[in-house]
Formats: structure tokens, C-alpha cells, sequence
């Protein structure tokens, strides 16, 4: 009948679901807990380059505020 389909659907979806959402949980653990930033235009890049600058470690992620700058 029709739902014999349901079990090959659901390990069908499954495979499709969890590279997705092992990625964003590996981006989020290396980055510190925070989601990792993409620079599509260059204004991006930019605040991400100064980020890194500012943060005082050399890690876009670890951005500490305005008493971290002198």
C-alpha cells in the first residue's frame, strides 16, 4: 500500500537533515559558540578583518568590545 513508502522516506530525509545541521553545530563549536559569519560583499569582509583586529587573539569570533580598544 502507500505507506510502505513512509520508511524509505524517513531514512531519505534523515540523510538529507543531518549533514546540514552537523555542519552548523562543527561551524558553531570551532567558533566559540557563535554562528559562523560569511562575507558575501566586501563591506563583510571588512568588519570581519577589524573584528579580528580588535578582538586582541587574531579570531574574528572572540570580539571583546570597547574595552579591549586603545
Amino acid at each position: 500500500m502507500w505507506y510502505e513508502i513512509l520508511p524509505g522516506f524517513a531514512i531519505m530525509t534523515a540523510c538529507l537533515i543531518i549533514p546540514g545541521v552537523a555542519t552548523a553545530q562543527i561551524h558553531k563549536f570551532t567558533n566559540g559558540g557563535k554562528e559562523k559569519r560569511i562575507a558575501r560583499v566586501p563591506w563583510q569582509w571588512h568588519l570581519m578583518q577589524r573584528d579580528k583586529r580588535v578582538s586582541g587573539s587574531g579570531e574574528y569570533f572572540d570580539s571583546k568590545g570597547l574595552e579591549n580598544i586603545h
